[in-house]
């Protein structure tokens, strides 16, 4: 995965933020590993995660802050983490190769992708049903004495082992930030999303951008382009001498 210029970082934040949230991280892949062979829509959640980590990485660095809300209090609190203390150890196994074996049901199933994210977009309003509907997905074959099952005619005993084995099997997946209320002493975990964390990052990277590349351009009469070869140093020294 290589590191962006700044006028391709653009590009690629327009084309994500035009796209439904799953196709807006993939686009963000495509951007940054354009001669990868593997289409991203297939990495597993956790692997596309962690390649949406190492790119926002590249871009802003590991150390990140956020805004969250106590769900205890309502208060608004400032957090700062890093990156690496969300990445999780994985041990090697194929993403399609997975097994069960629960009360007399055995058979194979495989990690979700983003692929199966857009078949269940239409479903976000009914977990219930998404979860079925993945689980049915990612089950490739299921049999109980020797006979085929169908997915949606598992037990829920079976079902849960399964989705088990998926958070097991897949961990970068479910990442969370273990936090603390000031306010309250509430604590907490908070589900993070890499994906909808870093668009919102470079939405706002992006706004700050064409801030400065309007101002140049009305002091100097630059081009966006030639703006944008600008390193940043050299482009905050710019912008001093404008504020002045």
């Amino acid at each position: 995965m290589r590191a962006l210029s700044a006028m391709e970082l653009l590009h690629a934040w327009e084309r994500a933020s035009a796209l439904p949230p799953v196709d807006s991280a993939l686009a963000l892949l495509e951007a940054a590993d354009d001669q990868a062979e593997d289409d991203p829509a297939q990495y597993p959640l956790g692997e596309r995660d962690a390649r949406l980590m190492s790119l926002r990485e590249s871009v802003f660095g590991r150390e990140a802050r956020a805004i969250v809300r106590c769900p205890a209090c309502a208060a608004d609190l400032e957090v700062g983490f890093d990156l690496a203390d969300l990445r999780a150890t994985v041990a090697g196994c194929a993403a399609d190769g997975l097994t069960f074996s629960v009360q007399g049901y055995e058979g194979r199933f495989r990690l979700p992708n983003s692929t199966d994210l857009r078949a269940l977009s239409p479903l976000s309003g009914d977990p219930s049903a998404a979860r079925r509907q993945l689980l049915a997905r990612c089950v490739v074959d299921a049999r109980c004495d020797g006979e085929t099952v169908g997915a949606d005619a598992l037990p829920e005993a079976v079902r849960e082992a399964i989705s088990r084995r998926m958070t097991e099997a897949d961990p970068q997946a479910f990442a969370a930030l273990r936090l603390g209320c000031d306010q309250c002493g509430n604590q907490w975990q908070e589900d993070f999303h890499i994906d909808s964390f870093f668009l919102a990052e470079l939405r706002a990277w992006a706004t700050r951008l064409l801030h400065e590349v309007h101002q140049l351009a009305c002091a100097y009469g630059w081009s966006e382009a030639q703006i944008l070869e600008l390193s940043p140093l050299r482009r905050n020294l710019y912008l001093n001498l404008v504020a002045e």
